[in-house]
């Protein structure tokens, strides 16, 4: 009986004031007992901030379905989204801060992961462990080996989990990856993804005290133990490297799971690069991650191609633009419509059939949770592993890079047009903001080599390094899940 013991938290937590029981697996009443379509489904929301109040309502009010529990470090939280559930659901939720309180209630079927991006793989394995079905946001992992262990851990103890991709429950969408994938408008090349959201300065945060609401170990959680500052405990998280995977694994992880979806049988690829920086005119920044970022992925027969810029949306930058573009042997596919190389006249799409599980992110997944039929779930855990994975890889390759000039050209991938005119987007966007090429550097991603059976790099030892991390106790995501 796999087990996770509660005493070792609470004895390494000043906060505590009661030794908590042990955390079990076995005899939950998710755990034995499969749904139908009248039981109550009984979910706790797990990060109330931000996207977790999408969550709440988008679970919340529906038929069949209450939130039970609302899950965050943050006690200040627990008055305006408790209401939050009153108002949709009619009930009004238990709050706890500590995760492992929720998957100790028998009565809990399912948990909703919209915590900080550091947290979601633990979460996920605890749940499954737990008995409990998972919808976890976007991406499932903080690197490769947590995605990974979602995958083992869902197949091992039998549970749905879903991941917060959601033009995985787009049939629309998925009709125009099918016709993609079919060939009969040539054969896929180049599939590329922008994510090029406005992304400017954060400016500079002083540490501070930690508010007396907020259970600062356990928000950090995994994550190395650090100083309080207001930049890090807001949406910002998502670009400091210990909590977040910056535009690449938050926005972006959208469209690189569709650009993936598109190469049909698509896991991993066999060789990664990525170039870019962080760029801030004029200003004073506290952020780690690259808020422009070009990053290229080989499966042989066909190139990813995934631009993140965050310089957009203001003054002479370039527009907003996230979405996705698919280049063939005969032309390319932007939007509904396809562009024949040969100069025609452009022609709406034509889907070809596929099937989604009806309801939305949030509906299908109770769908699935009803009926345990895997092929129910829109976007399962592999799925959601293999998407988030190639934000990490390209991250890895991005910050085992030297710092050039922009005179300095890389040879990888030098002979393929498509990605030689992002590189060059890439410049003209920072010349747009009155960044000076002359003046400055960017990052030229180390080129590496990757094995996707077994998911490592080929003879670099310090990119396996970043293939996981090192986990603060007890938060340790296990490599025996």
């Amino acid at each position: 009986m796999a087990k996770i013991t509660r005493r070792q938290f609470v004895n390494n937590t000043a906060k505590a004031s009661a030794v908590f029981p042990l955390f079990t697996v076995a005899g939950t009443k998710s755990s034995a007992a499969v749904l139908g379509a009248n039981d109550r489904i009984r979910i706790g929301v797990a990060g109330i901030n931000g996207r977790g109040q999408s969550h709440i309502a988008g679970f919340a009010g529906q038929p069949g379905v209450e939130v039970s529990y609302l899950i965050d470090p943050d006690t200040n939280l627990y008055e305006s989204r408790g209401k939050q559930v009153r108002d949709r659901g009619g009930n009004s939720p238990t709050c706890v801060q500590d995760i492992r309180e929720a998957l100790d209630d028998k009565n809990l079927d399912a948990v909703s992961v919209a915590t900080c991006n550091h947290w979601h793989s633990l979460i996920t394995v605890w749940a499954c462990q737990a008995g409990k079905d998972v919808y976890v946001e976007k991406p499932i992992s903080h690197n490769v080996f947590e995605g990974r262990k979602c995958v083992e851990a869902a197949a091992k103890y039998k549970r749905v989990v879903q991941h917060g991709t959601q033009q995985r429950s787009d049939g629309n969408r998925a009709r125009q990856i099918a016709a993609i994938q079919s060939g009969k408008y040539g054969k896929l090349l180049v599939s590329k993804g922008y994510c090029c959201k406005p992304r400017w300065s954060i400016g500079f945060r002083n540490v501070e005290k930690v508010p007396s609401n907020l259970d600062w170990n356990l928000w950090l959680g995994p994550a190395p133990m650090q100083d309080f500052h207001r930049n890090l405990h807001t949406y910002n998280w998502h670009w400091f490297w210990d909590t977040g995977n910056g535009d690449t694994g938050n926005q972006g992880v959208h469209e690189m799971d569709v650009a993936r979806w598109a190469i049909k049988g698509a896991t991993l690829p066999k060789r990664i690069f990525s170039i870019g920086g962080r760029y801030i005119p004029g200003e004073k920044d506290q952020g780690e991650t690259p808020n422009m970022q070009v990053s290229v992925y080989d499966y042989g027969e066909t190139i990813l191609l995934f631009e993140t810029r965050g310089l957009v949306g203001k003054g002479n930058a370039p527009d907003r633009n996230v979405s996705n573009e698919f280049y063939t042997s005969e032309g390319v596919i932007k939007g509904w419509k396809f562009y024949p190389k040969n100069g025609g006249e452009a022609v709406p799409v034509e889907g070809e059939e596929a099937t989604v599980t009806a309801g939305g992110a949030f509906g299908s997944f109770i769908n699935a949770v009803r009926s345990r039929k895997p092929e129910d779930i829109n976007c399962d855990a592999a799925v959601g592993h293999y998407s988030s994975a190639l934000c990490h890889l390209g991250n890895i390759s991005y910050r085992l890079g030297q710092e050039s000039s922009f005179d300095t050209k890389s040879d990888a991938f030098a002979d393929n047009d498509t990605v030689g005119d992002s590189i060059e987007m890439l410049r003209d966007n920072l010349e747009a903001v009155n960044i000076k090429l002359a003046d400055t550097t960017y990052m030229v991603g180390r080129d590496l080599k990757f094995n996707p059976e077994t998911e490592q790099f080929v003879g670099d030892d310090d990119a396996n390094a970043l293939l996981t991390r090192n986990y603060r106790k007890p938060f340790v995501v296990p490599e025996k899940v």
